[in-house]
């Protein structure tokens, strides 16, 4: 099969049998998806046939059988790059029917584009590439995945078994460099273990805390004949993740929701993985709890309904900041207090008391104190505490707290049209919710790469479904978005798939123009472009003395005419009153494109709590009860004249409002 061949056999599989944001893809002959009412420990269950494949029983190559074990877990889609230790396996996927392969540019972008396909999916997301500096390669996307919880399976070819540790061509300790970034790992040493491997390789990946796992497979084996015993079951004792909660913690908690006068759902990205959205909203609805989100639960709870907050933490809003931390009840649900959430620690929530639900009890008072620690599958769990709380007749008690955030939100919005800021440049927030308001939320997946964009991304662009929205979290990946979103708009084919880039960010892995353009991934990215890597330039502005050392972009390439080199179309958009058309022609667009948006480097990101303040304190929040204008601003900046009140034409010098 040829590259362009396969992608359209994927297309194709992964229409016919999948729901985008519920990983029950299927090609034909295999297995039926698991009913939606299935538990959350169905979820180590292969997709595929697993011992029922036709191949079981057969004599073949230890390559043969890796590819034979893909087949029988249910995997149409591989991401990759060959080489020399790994040239067995290609050679075997040669032959394969049911696995498409996308060729990437490069093994760091494969990787990207497996979890890409995982996060937008639920699938576990596959890549394939060499030893030496192929798997080295890999080591980010790993990362990347690994702090962010989602499942990949990572196979590296590696030398033959008795040259391993001499150093030999293309060698590389691949197992112990990743070991700090997997979930599991694997040196295949026997084709006797080769197939219970890849069993327990894709159970781990996804059940408990979902995470990458690595196989390395030595070349000479793959050429090691076996018969194809694939096993249905796993039989792991050291690793059992906990789906129940403890019943008597769960009636505890109820118990405290009941009582509570201000309490907050914090809601995380484990809420997307265990696929409890909806249990999420019940709770929130029946006790009238408003709700903020990290970055990675951004999708869990709609973003229209009235007791979403949104985003929280270091670029949240200030009325979202200000209800964890005058809530007197914390409901973590999927969420692991990130520093990039909690601020300086010691100030965070000093009121509240932590209600801690997660899968992984590693989490679970590792950085906040949880008074009714919960360890459990959130679907569960949640559902749980509703039914709990109904039998109980609770009511809730939330209406003067509802009250309060209501008035935070209408005082301290994201942005006003009263603010003048540069008015004849395109304004980022303005630009990001026209984009917003021309995709559909029920048909289309963000994506982003990692900087200024990405927040404004997350403050502005709306998300109505999990698994709509993804970007890189834990790690901050520059270089993730873009693969990540050729990945999702492969597994989601019935979804329109943006990528919200910085120009520095694009260029970390812009080579997978080239795999977009040959498999014609009709993936959209529109590129905020500043000329210069925006965050750091930010806090180098705000914080540094406007030293601007080593961030300016000037070099840039002329991006359409990059698009241009590798058969994509693009445009450049500069003005304000072009922007809107300019999306609308992005999104219309047949196959892959490029739309280049011009802002100033002056754009900053706001509101924003600085590096080791408490999460109260804002800067450069919009409060229209002093005129619409960003109070709280370093001196340098209000002097700027960028703080300006458009009716009243006052500034502000960093005064405390």
């Amino acid at each position: 099969m040829t590259d362009d061949t396969k992608h359209s056999a994927a297309a194709q599989a992964t229409a016919d049998g999948q729901a985008c944001e519920g990983g029950t893809s299927t090609t034909k002959g295999q297995q039926a998806a698991r009913p939606a009412g299935a538990t959350a420990a169905a979820a180590g269950a292969s997709r595929g046939l697993g011992s029922k494949t036709e191949k079981q029983g057969r004599r073949m190559t230890g390559a043969e059988a890796v590819v034979a074990s893909l087949e029988a877990e249910g995997v149409d889609l591989l991401f990759g790059y060959p080489g020399g230790q790994a040239i067995k396996m290609y050679d075997a996927l040669f032959d394969s029917k049911q696995i498409a392969h996308v060729l990437s540019r490069h093994e760091q972008a494969a990787v990207h584009e497996a979890d890409g396909y995982a996060r937008a999916t639920g699938n576990v997301g596959v890549a394939l590439v060499t030893s030496g500096p192929g798997a080295t390669n890999t080591v980010t996307g790993i990362a990347t995945a690994f702090m962010d919880s989602v499942p990949l399976v990572v196979i590296t070819g590696q030398v033959p078994r008795g040259v391993i540790g001499t150093d030999s061509f293309q060698e590389s300790d691949i197992v112990g460099i990743t070991m700090p970034v997997v979930k599991h790992s694997y040196l295949l040493q026997t084709t006797e273990e080769l197939t219970r491997t890849f069993r327990e390789a894709f159970y781990i990946a996804k059940t408990g805390r979902p995470g990458p796992v690595l196989i390395d497979v030595p070349s000479d084996l793959a050429s090691e004949m076996l018969v194809f015993e694939y096993p249905d079951e796993v039989s792991l004792p050291s690793y059992r993740p906990t789906y129940r909660g403890n019943a008597k913690q769960v009636r505890q908690a109820a118990a405290r929701i009941a009582q509570a006068e201000r309490p907050v759902l914090y809601a995380g990205g484990g809420l997307v993985s265990s696929g409890a959205s909806g249990e999420l909203r019940a709770l929130a609805e029946h006790m009238q709890i408003p709700v903020v989100t990290t970055l990675m639960g951004k999708g869990a709870f709609p973003d229209s309904h009235p007791l979403n907050l949104g985003l929280v933490g270091m670029h949240g809003s200030k009325y979202a900041n200000l209800a964890l931390t005058e809530s007197d009840l914390i409901i973590a649900a999927g969420a692991r207090f990130s520093d990039r959430v909690t601020g300086r620690l010691d100030q965070f929530a000093p009121h509240a008391d932590v209600i801690h639900i997660d899968i992984d009890p590693a989490e679970i008072g590792k950085v906040r104190a949880a008074q009714i620690p919960i360890v459990g599958d959130l679907k569960g769990v949640l559902d749980g505490i509703v039914s709990t709380l109904r039998k109980e007749g609770a009511e809730p008690e939330t209406a003067a707290w509802m009250d309060q955030v209501a008035e935070w939100r209408r005082r301290y919005p994201y942005y006003h049209p009263d603010l003048s800021e540069q008015p004849d440049d395109i304004v980022p927030e303005i630009a990001l919710e026209q984009l917003s308001a021309l995709l559909d939320p029920e048909k289309s997946v963000v994506v982003t790469e990692v900087g200024q964009h990405q927040m404004w991304a997350a403050q502005h662009i709306s998300r109505e479904r999990p698994r709509s929205f993804v970007s890189s979290g834990g790690l901050g990946t520059m270089g993730f978005g873009f693969p990540a979103a050729i990945g999702a708009a492969i597994g989601c084919p019935d979804k329109t798939v943006v990528c919200v880039a910085g120009d520095g960010s694009f260029q970390m892995n812009s080579q997978e123009m080239a795999t977009a353009g040959i498999h014609n991934v009709p993936v959209k990215v529109l590129i905020m472009d500043n000329r210069c890597l925006g965050m750091v330039r930010q806090w180098q502005r705000l914080f540094y003395d406007e030293r601007y050392s080593s961030t300016l972009l000037d070099a840039n390439p002329d991006f359409v005419k990059l698009a241009d080199a590798y058969g994509w179309q693009a445009a450049r958009v500069d003005r304000p009153e072009d922007f809107e058309a300019a999306v609308e022609h992005m999104l219309a667009a047949e196959g892959p494109y490029l739309l280049d948006v011009v802002i100033s480097r002056d754009q900053n990101v706001y509101p924003m709590v600085a590096p080791g303040a408490g999460l109260s304190d804002v800067i450069g929040a919009i409060d229209v009860a002093v005129g619409a204008v960003r109070t709280d601003t370093p001196a340098s900046e209000a002097s700027r004249g960028q703080d300006i009140d458009a009716r009243s034409g006052a500034s502000v010098r960093g005064e405390r409002q």
